[in-house]
């Protein structure tokens, strides 16, 4: 019985210390939310309110119908994963080989992949903008469409996962393959069988990243897209406040938290796959 007591103080104490951590992180989710299911009259309205008067909930209806959310949405999934999976896909050969092989030139190889993550996307859409354009595609080029702006995102993404790969498949010991070599496993087989169930966590990590960087990703969509049908959440949203003498904010804020909304989501799903992964790793 004093044990549980115990438990239950440190926990409430460890809730306590982290408590200004928590409101901090939650207070731009709750000022989203309070403007977004304000009237319209009331977002600005003076003195300000915290609380609505009466809770407009049709204004996320409405913003999905006027601004087409709804396809921005499915356009941001399809990219954000169809790049995430060619990125981690394209990194986990080249990180493993720089794991387990030494070559010639590779300290400065390493070097030019941290070297890239310091370039801004902002400094390269120019002459992206002319390589998709340069390159055929159906009956124009890949300006305007999701292939191009999927090839340049993993592109973009490819350098830094490699990064984050490699540092922890040096981290697994040779030994684990060895043994697996020395029970008639082949080197394809080992890799498939023993280092890429230990590698895991890192692979999910890296992903989660990945995944991320892509769905908040603005000047490259920004550049590439033209057409409303084609555009991402992040295009979308700037749409709702650029060139406008009148912003509606509950729109503004009702489209950015429902924005927020699918990556919160797959980091708490994900996340306990990365502590299964941990687990396993520890215990093989």
């Amino acid at each position: 019985m004093q044990n549980n007591k115990d438990k239950l103080k440190r926990s409430l104490l460890c809730w306590l210390a982290l408590s200004p951590l928590v409101i901090v992180i939650l207070l731009p989710f709750a000022v989203m939310l309070l403007t977004a299911i304000k009237p319209a009259d009331e977002v600005l309205s003076y003195p300000p309110r915290w609380l609505p008067t009466q809770i407009a909930w049709e204004n996320f209806a409405v913003m999905w119908e006027e601004t087409q959310f709804g396809t921005a949405l499915k356009n941001s999934i399809i990219i954000s994963t169809l790049s995430t999976v060619l990125a981690v896909g394209i990194s986990i050969p080249a990180a493993y080989a720089m794991a387990r092989f030494r070559f010639a030139g590779q300290a400065g190889y390493r070097r030019f992949l941290l070297v890239t993550q310091m370039l801004s996307p902002i400094l390269l859409v120019l002459g992206l903008f002319r390589l998709a354009a340069a390159i055929p595609y159906g009956d124009g080029n890949l300006v305007d469409t999701h292939i191009g702006v999927v090839a340049t995102y993993t592109a973009l993404n490819t350098a830094f996962a490699v990064w984050m790969l490699q540092s922890y498949f040096a981290t697994i010991p040779r030994d684990m393959e060895e043994a697996a070599w020395l029970e008639g496993c082949s080197k394809p087989r080992a890799v498939l069988k023993v280092f890429l169930p230990l590698a895991m966590p890192a692979m999910v990590v890296t992903g989660i990243f990945t995944f991320i960087n892509a769905w908040n990703e603005f000047a490259v969509i920004y550049t590439l897209i033209r057409s409303a049908e084609n555009k991402t959440v992040t295009v979308q949203i700037v749409d709702l406040v650029a060139g406008r003498y009148t912003v509606n904010w509950h729109h503004v804020m009702a489209a950015a938290l429902l924005a927020t909304l699918p990556v919160a989501i797959l980091f708490s799903w994900l996340q306990k796959y990365l502590v299964k992964g941990l687990s396993l790793g520890a215990v093989k």
